[in-house]
């Protein structure tokens, strides 16, 4: 009975971790470095540009406020928005309520992007929150 007890315990070591953590839907080359967004805000560059708040408020320049992709009239506003949008552009989302791996707004937004063919999508890296890594910086905001 311990042998049987011990194999199931060694088996779920194993399975359960794997299986509890979530697979991102973005690669580490479509994050954006919130300098490199910031630079192109300052300097205009933002023809081709983008730029979708999908979490609780709307607070980069120049972003439109999506609203919460986590909630289905969230991710339906998000559908709706981008159905206007050329698929060339960058599309740069971010979040910012908290750190990536409790947010969830992020990963529903980003797969919407990517099943609707943009091949410019982005994540904003915001891996602490909006405040540490966008605000206390002193980016540019609305």
């Amino acid at each position: 009975m311990k042998y049987i007890i011990s194999c199931l315990f060694l088996l779920a070591a194993f399975i359960l971790p794997t299986h509890a953590q979530q697979k991102d839907p973005w690669t580490s080359a479509q994050l954006m470095e919130p300098g490199t967004l910031a630079a192109r805000i300052n300097a205009g560059q933002t023809k081709d540009l983008v730029v979708l708040c999908i979490g609780p408020g709307a607070l980069v320049k120049g972003s439109v406020d999506i609203g919460p992709a986590h909630e289905a009239a969230g991710l339906q506003h998000l559908k709706a928005y981008l159905q206007q949008v050329d698929r060339s552009k960058t599309v740069v989302i971010y979040c910012g309520c908290c750190p990536f791996d409790k947010c969830p707004n992020i990963r529903p937004a980003f797969a919407e992007l990517t099943a609707m063919g943009f091949k410019n999508a982005r994540l904003l890296d915001l891996p602490r929150n909006l405040k540490a890594d966008w605000l206390d910086k002193g980016y540019p905001k609305q």
